[in-house]
């Protein structure tokens, strides 16, 4: 009787297949119209904000445009001297950019799930509290760049880290954290990381919660001794959908965060371009200096890095049902 059903069940497919390969695009569409209805609002405002602007990028970025004049085409020009001549960008703006979000992107996402996994074996009444005090810094923005991180890291005795590192006899002098070469780069890092736990890490706590249990204790019987074998065989398998979600927020998260440098040091551009990124180049050619066919140049070559270290998380995360 099961075969019967299973041979049924294959010969109703494969007539769907047939049908719908005799099919016209049109009529396929027609077929399946309520199904399109639903999908219409999301595909519209995918195709007015995402698809049409895109497209109008690559397009400026092939073109002189200066806002008050017609675009005039150009062709390869911009990326002639993005790629040669842009010193700003190939001396300091590119190596910025990698060794940022090298940095950020691997070590934000790293916390992230080291910090889900913690939250998420602690008691009920205490998750919420814990969640929310991590995933708060990633809300407030520049009310805490200018509340907490500007005070801190303050270049004189007054602000509270240079003051502590005194009065514990670490150092003798004040050290500018955020207005020197030497330490702008990092205090950028240091603060972007506090700021790094935002949706990804709420959809990586979400995928370790759903786990289901009876796999733990599958696990514990098949000779899983400690929580790193169940982390490894278990948790990281099971989450693997929220670990690639959370990996492509990182990283888009890494590359397109451009203003924290002057944010910090009240300078633009950077002291010595030492927090000069590849977001920074774009705003000062598009807002300060009113080439936007090169800024738009600037924005497809971010983009396609992007989209590069995307499909590396897709190499890594992502199934061959995803792809």
């Amino acid at each position: 009787m099961l075969k019967s059903e299973q041979a049924v069940t294959a010969a109703h497919t494969s007539t769907s297949r047939a049908k719908q390969k005799r099919m016209s695009p049109f009529q396929a569409i027609w077929e399946y119209r309520a199904s399109y209805v639903f999908i219409a609002p999301f595909m519209i405002c995918f195709m007015i904000f995402i698809m049409i602007p895109v497209i109008a990028a690559f397009g400026l970025s092939f073109t002189y445009y200066n806002s008050l004049e017609p675009p005039r085409f150009v062709g390869w020009a911009n990326f002639r001297y993005m790629l040669s001549q842009d010193l700003i960008l190939i001396k300091y703006a590119i190596p910025n950019t990698f060794k940022f979000a090298t940095i950020v992107g691997p070590g934000g996402y790293a916390a992230s799930f080291l910090l889900a996994w913690l939250i998420s074996i602690l008691p009920g009444v205490y998750r919420k509290w814990f969640t929310l005090a991590l995933y708060t810094p990633s809300l407030a923005g520049g009310v805490a760049m200018s509340i907490i991180w500007l005070p801190l890291l303050s270049g004189d005795r007054i602000g509270y880290l240079n003051s502590f590192l005194i009065k514990l006899g670490l150092i003798n002098e004040p050290v500018l954290w955020v207005t020197s070469k030497e330490h702008l780069m990092t205090s950028m890092i240091v603060v972007t990381l506090w700021s790094s736990m935002g949706i990804g890490f709420l959809a990586m706590l979400a995928g370790i919660l759903n786990v289901n249990h009876e796999l733990y204790e599958a696990g514990r019987l098949d000779g899983i001794k400690s929580r790193l074998e169940e982390i490894w065989y278990i948790t990281i398998p099971s989450t693997k959908p929220q670990m690639l979600f959370g990996a492509v927020m990182a990283i888009v998260g890494a590359f397109k965060a451009g203003g924290i440098g002057t944010q910090l040091s009240g300078m633009n551009p950077t002291p010595q371009y030492a927090g000069h990124l590849i977001i920074s180049q774009i705003d000062d050619y598009g807002f300060t200096r009113f080439e936007l066919g090169y800024a738009t140049a600037l924005s497809v070559f971010l983009l396609i890095l992007i989209y590069a270290a995307n499909k590396l998380c897709w190499r890594l995360f992502g199934t061959k049902e995803d792809e």
